[in-house]
């Protein structure tokens, strides 16, 4: 794995990025071309036999797009990184990467819910089977390894439950299987996890989240521990399926990045206020945090997260009828299904983003008809505060008068 040269606040301006070779440019250029030129017919030629260095065509590599790569092998502490189109396009990528038919995929018991899709399309045609399981110790995760296993795939925070899955546990049994894991690190960035320090072998984002940071872009970012693997994945998965990035939303993301330990701090903050306002609420009946005093598993998050991050997630008194009732009482919180972004967001997991998966295995993950997960914004704490005050009154009228 890579250490970290500067620190990661320095890293996040600077790393990947030489001005000198950049034509003395402060900010990383825009190189908004498909294909490049080659001086020769023959050193077309031995740039696609690879041997020898340059641009050929934007699908197969980008300056612009290789300097965000390259950030965030930095900042994820890897060997290598490949950036895409969307989350979804990482996530399918480093799944096709590792499985073929017949093989089995070993999951924490809840995942975002266009993953479960996916995995359960995977299943469908081509015979990959995939579990969603606790992996609260080695125990419960060794007993669900099938001899077809070749990957245990984890979110952690766990979206939208918040649950949390011990890396450190769950790499040790990757490792005695000799399996490949996967952490899918949205919910914190890397400025607080890194699941690669933890025993990973992937890690992937969905860039449009906290690494963007300003609800303008569509990408995903997959971070590996072993660079030829990586390499490999570039000119098989990556060049022949394409789901590839634009140099613009690679240009988008690298501004975005410059802040994102500012970001996050503010992120936080305001969570933190959040959460002590919700914990005082009688309409209020389960709250879901990493780092709440009160979370059943808030110590292994502290090993593992440097913060709590900026989501809460919590369920209100009633169901479905209630939910929404809230949620159309907000005026300054905005009802959308992204996270990360400078304006708070609230969104019903059950009929947004969960939605496609069956009741009983909803349940099962802990995803209730009363449940809300909250992106707490950049705003000032005390009006975010004071709108979901506003909304609980509401829902207090609202319910009176039915």
């Amino acid at each position: 794995m890579k250490e970290q040269k500067t620190n990661f606040e320095t890293a996040i301006v600077h790393a990947g990025y030489d001005s000198r070779e950049h034509h003395d440019s402060l900010t990383v250029p825009l190189y908004q071309t498909s294909t490049f030129t080659f001086g020769t017919a023959e050193e077309g030629e031995r740039r696609f036999a690879g041997d020898s260095c340059g641009n050929i065509y934007s699908r197969l590599g980008n300056p612009t797009v290789r300097v965000l790569e390259e950030r965030m092998a930095e900042l994820e502490h890897g060997e290598g990184a490949l950036a895409f189109g969307s989350g979804m396009a990482a996530v399918s990528a480093v799944l096709i990467h590792l499985t073929k038919a017949g093989d089995h995929v070993l999951c924490s018991r809840g995942v975002y819910g266009c993953t479960f899709g996916l995995l359960e399309m995977m299943e469908e045609k081509y015979n990959i089977t995939h579990d969603l399981v606790s992996m609260k110790t080695e125990e419960e995760i060794e007993k669900h390894i099938r001899p077809e296993t070749v990957c245990i795939y984890v979110e952690t925070p766990i979206n939208p439950t918040m649950e949390i899955v011990n890396l450190q546990a769950a790499a040790a049994v990757a490792e005695r299987h000799g399996l490949k894991m996967v952490v899918d690190n949205t919910f914190c960035s890397p400025y607080l996890q890194n699941p690669l320090l933890l025993g990973a072998d992937f890690v992937l984002h969905s860039a449009t989240k906290y690494l963007n940071g300003h609800g303008d872009v569509i990408a995903g970012v997959l971070i590996g521990r072993d660079k030829p693997e990586m390499e490999n994945l570039r000119m098989t998965v990556q060049k022949d399926v394409g789901g590839i990035i634009s140099p613009f939303d690679a240009w988008l993301i690298l501004r975005g990045l410059k802040t994102l330990p500012v970001r996050m701090d503010r992120h936080t903050d305001n969570a933190e206020r959040v959460l002590e306002f919700l914990k005082e609420h009688k309409a209020v009946q389960t709250i879901y945090y990493p780092l709440d005093e009160e979370n059943v598993q808030v110590e292994t998050a502290r090993q593992q997260m440097r913060r709590g991050g900026g989501l809460i997630s919590f369920e209100i008194e009633g169901g479905r009828k209630e939910a929404q009732v809230f949620m159309n009482a907000l005026s300054l919180i905005k009802i959308a299904v992204s996270l990360g972004d400078a304006e708070t967001l609230i969104q019903h997991p059950a009929t947004m983003t969960h939605a496609v998966v069956p009741e009983e295995q909803r349940s099962a993950m802990g995803i209730s008809d009363s449940l809300l997960r909250l992106s707490v914004g950049l705003e000032h704490a005390d009006d975010i505060l004071r709108d979901l005050d506003q909304a609980f009154k509401q829902l207090k009228t609202d319910l009176q008068q039915a």
